[in-house]
């Protein structure tokens, strides 16, 4: 039997996900420790994927950064319900070049960009105009032209160490598949449900 290349896996699952799946295909869960060993969660958005790695994008003074920086190993969560499938992903954590990260911020829509600037992302705020304020006076600060990405600002790359595939079948008797990094290659284990 041929050993199947979990990234390529990865990429028809997600293009299936994409045509399929009426909420964002690309949300996943976050999952990191601080430096205690407490564990947080949230959804973030998958941005890139391929043999490097799983890429999401932050602020660099959030939680999840902190966490990241003192604890650089995380796990993804990726489920999608309509297909009834989820992969699940851990491994270390790097961050992303200043090059890379500049070309996604690029992409993204202006009040994003601003938006960047403008939060200071998981501190305390009086009520919701502090942030109306904050995206004003950003604003007022790139009227015309392009917003650089500000240095607070950048993306996270998993590197996968554990890449599993779930499949729900009939009678809870769902497909389980385990991909385990050798190296330069992978190791294929089917689970038990």
């Amino acid at each position: 039997m041929a050993v199947v290349d979990p990234i390529e896996l990865f990429a028809a699952w997600l293009a299936a996900a994409r045509t399929t799946e009426t909420d964002d295909p690309t949300a996943m869960a976050l999952a990191t420790a601080d430096a205690s060993g407490r564990p947080a969660v949230r959804m973030v958005l998958l941005k890139q994927a391929d043999r490097h790695g799983f890429v999401f994008y932050t602020n660099l003074n959030s939680p999840k950064s902190a966490d990241l920086r003192v604890n650089p190993r995380a796990a993804l969560c990726l489920h999608w319900p309509k297909l009834q499938r989820q992969v699940r992903i851990d491994g270390r954590v790097e961050p992303v070049a200043d090059p890379e990260a500049d070309r996604y911020f690029a992409t993204r829509p202006r009040l994003s960009q601003l938006g960047a600037w403008a939060s200071p992302q998981s501190q305390p705020m009086r009520n919701r105009f502090d942030l109306q304020r904050a995206v004003a006076a950003v604003v007022m600060r790139h009227a015309v032209g392009a917003v650089p990405r500000p240095p607070h600002w950048s993306g996270w790359r998993v590197v996968p160490a554990r890449i599993e595939f779930w499949r729900e079948r009939a009678f809870r008797h769902h497909d389980r598949q385990l991909f385990v990094r050798d190296g330069a290659t992978w190791r294929q284990q089917w689970l038990f449900p």
